[in-house]
Formats: C-alpha cells, sequence, structure tokens
C-alpha cells in the first residue's frame, strides 16, 4: 500500500480505536485557560505536500518558509538532502532542529503540554510535532505542522502529509501527540522566542544556534533571551562569547562583567573576564580578574584559573612599566 494512503488507513483506525478519555482535551474545552482564543488559524502558512518518507523535510519547509529572511532556500527538496536518513527512512528529531539552525533560525522545544501548543499558534506560531500513527508497539512516526485550533469545536487543524487543511478531533491529535511522547518545537528568526518557551529550552535553543550561527545573529539571539531569563549564568556566558567571536571585546568584557556580578562564584565568568581584559590591555583588571577566578574555583576550575593567572603575572612581569 502507498505511504499515503497507508497513512491515512492507519489514522482512520486510529481515530476509531481511540476511546479513553483525552485528558488534556477535556480539561482545555471544559475550562479554557484564560486569555487563551477560542479558535486562531494561521492560515498564511504555506503548505509542502510530502514525497514518499519525506515529512520531516516537508514540516521542517513549511514553518521555515513562513520566515522570508531565513526560509529563502529551505525548500522541501534541499532539506530533504540535509535532514533525511535513508537508513531509517525517516528524519530523526535531532535533525529537524539541527536542520532549522542550519537555516538561520532558533529552534526552540516546547513544554510537553496541548495548552503550550495552542498557545503558540495564538501568538502567530507554527508548531512542528511529532505523531505516532500507530500504536505503542508498532510505531508509525510522522512529523506535521499544526496551524489551527477551535475549542468549541474540539478540532486542530494540520498541515499534514499530501493534506493542506487537515482538521482533526483534539483528542485524537492529543493521543498521537502524547504517544510519540509529546515532542514539538517552533522555529523562529533570531531575536523571537516562543510563547511557552521555558528557560532551559530557551538556553538550549540558544546554545545549539550559537554553534550553527554567525556571530552576530548569536548575539542578537543572546540579547533577546536575556530580557526575558536575565538571570542566567549560561545566557550571559553566551552572550560574552559571541561577542568576543564577533570582534566587539569591550562589550564581552561588560558581558562577563555582568555575569561576575549576577554570578560571583562563578570561576568560568572571571578567567573569561580576565582574558577578555587582557586581550584589551587592561593588565591590572586582567590581573584582579584572574585572582578572583582562581579564589572562587573549585577542582573543575582551579587548574585552568592558576595557569591564566600565573600567565597573566608573567606577561606583566616581562612587560615595561609605564612611565
Amino acid at each position: 500500500m502507498p505511504r499515503r494512503a497507508w497513512l491515512a488507513a492507519a489514522l482512520a483506525l486510529l481515530m476509531a480505536l481511540l476511546a479513553g478519555c483525552a485528558v488534556q482535551t477535556e480539561t482545555l474545552r471544559r475550562a479554557p485557560p484564560s486569555g487563551l482564543a477560542p479558535r486562531v488559524e494561521l492560515a498564511a502558512t504555506p503548505f509542502f505536500p510530502q514525497t514518499e518518507y519525506h515529512c520531516g523535510p516537508a514540516a521542517l519547509a513549511t514553518v521555515l518558509a513562513g520566515w522570508p529572511d531565513i526560509g529563502r532556500e529551505a525548500t522541501p527538496q534541499r532539506l530533504g538532502d540535509e535532514v533525511f536518513l535513508p537508513a531509517r527512512t525517516g528524519t530523526l528529531q535531532i535533525e529537524m532542529i539541527a536542520g532549522a539552525r542550519r537555516h538561520g533560525a532558533v529552534a526552540t522545544k516546547l513544554p510537553g503540554t496541548l495548552e503550550a501548543l495552542l498557545r503558540e499558534l495564538q501568538a502567530g506560531h507554527p508548531v512542528v510535532v511529532l505523531q505516532n500513527l500507530g500504536l505503542s508497539w508498532y510505531p508509525a512516526w510522522h512529523y506535521a505542522v499544526l496551524v489551527g485550533y477551535d475549542l468549541e469545536a474540539g478540532d486542530v487543524i494540520l498541515r499534514s502529509g499530501t493534506t493542506e487543511r487537515q482538521v482533526l478531533p483534539m483528542r485524537t491529535f492529543e493521543h498521537t501527540w502524547v504517544r510519540a511522547g509529546s515532542w514539538a518545537f517552533v522555529a523562529l528568526p533570531p531575536g523571537q522566542w516562543p510563547a511557552t518557551a521555558e528557560e532551559a529550552a530557551v538556553v538550549e535553543a540558544a546554545v545549539g544556534f550559537e554553534r550553527a550561527a554567525a556571530p552576530a545573529q548569536a548575539v542578537r539571539a543572546y540579547r533577546s533571551a536575556l530580557q526575558r531569563f536575565g538571570g542566567s549564568l549560561s545566557l550571559q556566558m553566551g552572550l560574552g562569547n559571541s561577542l568576543h567571536a564577533s570582534g566587539d571585546r569591550a562589550a564581552a568584557a561588560q558581558a562577563f562583567e555582568d555575569a561576575t556580578r549576577l554570578h560571583p562564584g562563578s570561576a568560568p565568568a572571571w578567567i573569561n573576564l580576565a582574558s577578555t581584559r587582557a586581550d584589551l590591555g587592561q593588565r591590572e583588571a586582567a590581573l584582579a580578574a584572574a585572582r578572583q577566578g582562581v579564589a572562587v574555583a573549585d577542582a573543575t576550575w582551579s587548574d585552568r584559573a592558576r595557569a591564566l593567572l600565573a600567565s597573566l603575572q608573567a606577561q606583566a612581569k616581562d612587560s615595561p612599566s609605564p612611565r
């Protein structure tokens, strides 16, 4: 049976078999959360019908093409070459995330709740979801893009497979999504973040994006993330590293200075600050930061902190004193 026909048949069978209670759906419909719109549809979301086994590239192209600054080259064909794994006749979740980042998007995983998905739609963000259209013991993995919902009708709307506007009972969607591990993400331009993203997911997304992006784009992502999670040491350090990589060492020093102020017990923050001050020729400030790094370093960072301090002291000894 062709895959598209098999998927349709499997979904129809699953809808007939799923008689259990869809807990999240029932709760959302019975007592809609405050501020959640009763219905949303992101009708302008592009559609790319999938070819055989290429639901991953099609779903990824769907969410990337909606952002002109990052989606111009993100065609299903190109993404298929990048993320499709022939040996697995499919695409792994890690490849979906990496594929988005390679095309300039910040891919952030969402909390595993149905409410989070609906709130992202309300914020204007199509959501890539992983479904299991089979059974727990015989899975049939499938990527789709959630683009709408109607709480009163109890439906969700997806770009799925070869169907541009698939209307699915919300309870059925919940079962297929939860059965696949409640996994979902949004892909946004740097500087934007999901409405429901949690700090750990934002840190993971920003760090992953930094590895794939130009330093200036990583700086933009970190700065915007810090507007929401200003106390995060990881984000502050990432900002400093990205600024340093971009060539703006003065701004990098300020970022590391902020990190030491917010987290005075962080040896890495003091070490990076000392190194950056040294790069700027600020000898005394570098030595002071290095000494503080040694003072707070634990066993993991002690050797590195002491080596940096010794190096800076040697440089100071060899350099002529200013007149």
